[in-house]
């Protein structure tokens, strides 16, 4: 795929799985049994997720219409 060109594409994955992926961590492992608590109340990794994801999913956006627009599309 031509998207992983994009800069924009790179950075707003990177955004969304590292903004995103230790509240889902946390989760999962609540939800598995992994932890003392079975229903952790993780503020600040919620507060991390919802700070970065509208951004990430912007950026994401932004750079296959760029990417789309200058190759052709795929």
């Amino acid at each position: 795929m031509r998207y992983w060109d994009s800069k924009l594409v790179k950075v707003g994955t990177a955004m969304l799985v590292l903004g995103s992926g230790p509240l889902l961590l946390i989760i999962a492992a609540a939800d598995l049994g992994l932890t003392r608590d079975p229903n952790p109340n993780p503020v600040g990794f919620g507060i991390l997720a919802g700070v970065t994801f509208w951004p990430s999913l912007i950026l994401i956006v932004v750079g296959m219409v760029l990417t789309s627009r200058t190759n052709g599309r795929p």
